[in-house]
């Protein structure tokens, strides 16, 4: 029997970068906000696991983490990705997908949160989703109160890395709702130009590449995206998934 769950997208609405720890990651503070632009993961039983993929192209290899995460659950399916969510954008789309295979194959397991964080900062948020606080690299949470709300997306077409971001941090510094949108400048130029492009109340999520502004209603978020020569889609907040529960909620 096949299983398909859904893998929402995440958006930091402010992020502020604290300083470099003593293991070289950074220490941030951040607002995360679940929306419902989704990539669909489709999970079929079998012997061994497998990824084949529709959509953004994405690395299909062991370091992917569907494959990664099923590997830390015991999960042998054939796993069929189709990927929406721009990939290398500051989205989480990896992250929601390797949370998505945690919650199909670890139900039950007491120890979900620990391999989530093993996974990637950003993999335990997506275990519940919702809006919430994250502080040290993104994995502690602190769960808050949901919030109705439209946001239009931008995304200029191309990835900026966040090792390279989060090293130009450490020489270029940072303010402002976003504290690595001067780092990412710093390390893709073309950033830099896209936003000024996109105009005033635009944000950039995570570090970068792709940019949100809130809009009070659909056609409004709608309206913000029309004309834009890029891609863009119009996506809502989603509550928490789970009651808190840390699996299921977004199965098929």
């Amino acid at each position: 029997m096949t299983e398909e769950q859904r893998a929402p997208a995440k958006l930091n609405l402010e992020l502020r970068v604290l300083g470099r720890r003593p293991d070289g990651m950074h220490e941030v503070e951040t607002v995360l906000q679940a929306i419902d632009l989704c990539d669909l993961l489709a999970i079929e039983p079998a012997a061994v696991a497998t990824l084949e993929s529709s959509g953004f192209a994405v690395p299909a290899g062991a370091d992917n983490l569907v494959l990664r995460a099923a590997a830390e659950v015991g999960l042998g399916a054939r796993f069929v990705l189709d990927k929406r969510i721009p990939p290398g954008a500051g989205m989480g789309g990896g992250s929601s997908d390797g949370a998505a295979v945690l919650r199909a194959g670890g139900r039950g397991r007491a120890d979900l949160a620990a391999i989530a964080g093993r996974l990637g900062a950003d993999v335990p948020f997506f275990l519940a989703g919702g809006r919430a606080r994250a502080r040290g690299r993104g994995e502690i949470l602190e769960p808050l109160p949901p919030a109705a709300g439209w946001f239009a997306l931008a995304w200029p077409g191309f990835e900026v890395g966040t090792g390279a971001v989060y090293r130009a941090w450490d020489e270029v510094g940072g303010n402002g709702r976003n504290h690595l949108f001067r780092a990412a400048c710093a390390v893709d130029p073309r950033l830099e130009r896209f936003a000024r492009r996109l105009g005033e109340g635009w944000v950039m999520t995570g570090s970068g590449s792709a940019f949100f502004r809130e809009a009070a209603s659909e056609p409004a978020a709608r309206a913000m995206v029309s004309g834009l020569d890029c891609w863009t889609a119009v996506a809502a907040a989603l509550p928490r998934w789970d009651g808190g529960q840390g699996t299921g909620g977004l199965s098929g």
